[in-house]
């Protein structure tokens, strides 16, 4: 399933960003007295009591449209407020509860999402304390008195936000849909491919209620299978990214490689391989999704019987660590081999979710030791002891050495090899996880 997410919002100088590093382990978000500071939402993923959660820190929401940073921070709260699991609704209890809140409040009910409503600065417990019974009037519930400085209370609020994670089991049929993400730079084309596939050869097309945070996941089911769609904004240039709104399309295609299985990275053909597409598809192989490389455009290329194999050539150059994605060359505009794609997606699903029993790898990482010797080191040598899959998404293999200093990279990478030579395990990244047998 998705990793949850919380976001924290409330009107300026409230103390939103102090309660969000404090969680987070570290001091992401600026602090700063003054109100309007922190512009653009910043997030993290953390966990409470082993369950992870993605945490969102907004601009404060202002109602003055005379100011356009109010009014930009107000559109990324409610955006921030469409995309969560649970809200936590950050409140000053010195100040008291202000029309501002009040409004927020309004806002929040609407949104039908379950609601933690902070009560911050409460330094001085025993003194603050009293003033929490005015915040009841705001109709959200039980108010939480916290410290962000002081780190009180903080558990209680990350407690009841726990208790509003809801982990519901996947039936057979939602496992069943495969979650694709259209990720890359702008205007290479994501929306016209999109709207390709949900206007041609379709046999059922939806919006499913729900599931839209901040842009369309389209439901699409043909004879290949089942598939949402989740369309995201290119990521721009850091030079390029003026406004915060315009940052945040960033975030929405992080969160939307969060969410996927599958990963179609879309490059422009005319332009070729770009140090973005570079940094945007390391993403995808980082979170460990299946990959698909579309070259989009293909129609607009003169071509000649050496054109794809030297294009191919050029992407695998350019992209070195995404060596294990196949590449498929399309037109989003004439329709060019997307039909293949759906057996594409299926197939990087599959080796994605690849389950391999400990006795067969074992037997091929036995193989591979006895064709190519691990490594050694001032006379000592890498013994590799015992082998196990411990996770899929991407598939991840724990293995057990003698000694950890000893396991060089070159040699992980001639192990991955190997496994790849055996089991396929196209268009997925595979992670090796080195433990020495006499440790815990």
């Amino acid at each position: 399933m998705a990793t949850p997410i919380v976001a924290i919002v409330g009107r300026p100088n409230v103390g939103k960003s102090s309660f969000f590093n404090y969680i987070v382990g570290q001091r992401i978000s600026i602090v700063e007295d003054t109100p309007g500071v922190t512009r653009d939402r910043i997030y993290a993923e953390t966990d409470w009591r082993g369950r992870n959660f993605i945490l969102i820190d907004t601009g404060g929401i202002e109602l003055d449209d005379s100011n356009i940073f109010s009014k930009q921070m107000r559109e990324q709260a409610n955006i921030a407020i469409n995309m969560a699991d649970v809200i936590i609704f950050m409140t000053d209890i010195r100040q008291g509860i202000t029309a501002i809140d009040k409004e927020i409040a309004l806002i929040l009910q609407k949104s039908k999402k379950p609601i933690v409503l902070v009560c911050n600065k409460a330094d001085n417990y025993e003194k603050d304390i009293d003033n929490i019974y005015e915040f009841y009037n705001l109709g959200l519930g039980k108010p939480f008195p916290v410290s962000s400085t002081n780190a009180i209370g903080i558990g209680d609020v990350l407690d009841e936000v726990y208790n509003n994670v809801k982990l519901e089991e996947e039936n057979e049929e939602e496992s069943e849909i495969i979650k694709v993400a259209i990720i890359g730079k702008p205007n290479v084309g994501k929306s016209s491919l999109l709207n390709k596939i949900l206007n041609e050869n379709r046999s059922i097309v939806s919006d499913i209620a729900g599931t839209t945070r901040d842009a369309i996941d389209s439901y699409y089911e043909n004879e290949a299978g089942k598939y949402i769609f989740i369309d995201t904004a290119g990521i721009r240039r850091k030079s390029k990214v003026k406004e915060s709104i315009e940052k945040f399309s960033i975030m929405r295609t992080l969160l939307a490689i969060e969410r996927s299985d599958v990963c179609l990275m879309l490059i422009d053909a005319q332009e070729g391989v770009t140090e973005q597409d570079s940094k945007i598809a390391g993403e995808a192989h980082e979170a460990g999704k299946g990959i698909i490389i579309v070259v989009n455009k293909w129609d607009c290329i003169e071509k000649d019987n050496k054109t794809t194999d030297n294009y191919k050539k050029n992407i695998y150059n350019k992209l070195g660590f995404l060596s294990y994605a196949p590449i498929i060359f399309i037109s989003a505009k004439t329709g060019q081999r997307i039909n293949k794609l759906f057996d594409m997606i299926n197939n990087v699903a599959n080796q994605n979710s690849m389950r391999i029993s400990t006795p067969v790898i074992n037997e091929v990482i036995n193989e591979a030791i006895a064709i190519t010797q691990p490594p050694t080191d001032k006379g000592k040598r890498l013994k590799i002891q015992y082998t196990t899959q411990v996770s899929t998404k991407p598939p991840t293999f724990a293995i057990f050495v003698n000694n950890k200093e000893l396991f060089h990279f070159s040699y992980q990478r001639y192990i991955i090899n190997q496994i790849r030579n055996t089991f396929g395990l196209e268009g997925t990244p595979i992670r090796l996880v080195i433990r020495e047998k006499n440790k815990k």
